[in-house]
């Protein structure tokens, strides 16, 4: 068996993970971003690494390749193993086990909070890797550092940052928004973006935890990062609409998602006009330690 790739080799980490024939280029850009994250937060070799909200293991990945052979990543995701396309969380992670950087991961499916609670484990670092739209209300942040507090000697944190420094990411921003003024409106919810929360929300919520922040930045998502174009493409989608007619009934409320939605179709159209494409918006980046 080959040597495991190093965060410095690109392509062999993206080979690493699960993807479809020809699909190769999509992964790489993913991992390319991951690859940003673990450099800016300076995870280095020897870690105990927490992630919480690992998804499919994208991330997982990259970090596993940052903390080399004597260090370890534990990722937890609540989610159901059959949850996730084109490969669900449990093909995933089953596929990285079996990698060259398979031993250094350990792939939990547990509620965080519940884990913590039932773990005297301590970590170098806890990583929540744009995975805070997920959570079902703001709370779920503000509990999952506080319980982390005692446990970690710092926490990285990146999400989208609901800024546009390219403005062809500026329908990315207001798709998200458009989702959010949907998702919000429903009892509950399976999307991407359930909770939306800005950089300075986050913030604000980590200091309130009692953390401060050791460094923060905004970084540009790779070209070929397609978040953005898969956002918007499901908000202009007959699928949204038909969440809409199903979820909101009230006219004023309903005016609000629709409006939200025509900005992304204008958006998109000027890009059109101009023979461009949708990019994905900037990305925030944290390190936070306590105060």
């Amino acid at each position: 068996m080959s040597a495991p790739p190093t965060v410095d080799n690109l392509d062999a980490l993206a080979a690493i993970y699960p993807h479809s024939p020809g699909h190769l280029h999509i992964v790489r850009a993913q991992i390319e971003q991951r690859l940003q994250l673990v450099k800016t937060w300076r995870i280095e070799p020897g870690e105990k690494v927490l992630e919480i909200g690992c998804g499919q293991g994208d991330c997982t990945v990259a970090l596993a390749a940052a903390v080399g052979e004597t260090g370890s990543v534990t990722a937890l995701d609540p989610a159901d193993l059959d949850y996730g396309s084109p490969f669900t969380l449990g093909q995933a992670q089953a596929h990285l086990r079996s990698s060259t950087l398979g031993p250094r991961m350990n792939f939990v499916q547990a509620d965080p909070l519940e884990f913590l609670k039932n773990t005297t484990e301590r970590y170098t670092t806890a990583v929540l890797a744009q995975c805070t739209w997920y959570f079902a209300s703001p709370a779920v942040f503000s509990d999952i550092l506080a319980a982390l507090l005692a446990r970690v000697d710092r926490v990285c944190v990146s999400e989208y940052s609901l800024t546009a420094s390219d403005y062809r990411a500026v329908p990315h921003v207001l798709a998200t928004l458009a989702q959010a003024s949907l998702e919000c409106r429903k009892p509950e919810s399976t999307s991407n973006v359930r909770t939306v929360l800005s950089p300075e929300r986050l913030r604000n919520a980590a200091i309130a935890a009692g953390y401060k922040v050791q460094n923060e930045t905004t970084i540009s998502a790779p070209e070929g990062m397609l978040d953005g174009k898969w956002e918007v493409g499901w908000v202009l989608s007959e699928g949204f609409l038909k969440e809409l007619d199903s979820a909101v009934q009230d006219p004023k409320e309903r005016s609000v998602v629709v409006a939200a939605r025509d900005a992304v179709r204008g958006a998109c159209g000027i890009l059109t006009e101009r023979g461009e494409a949708v990019r994905t918006m900037d990305i925030w980046v944290a390190n936070f330690v306590a105060a």
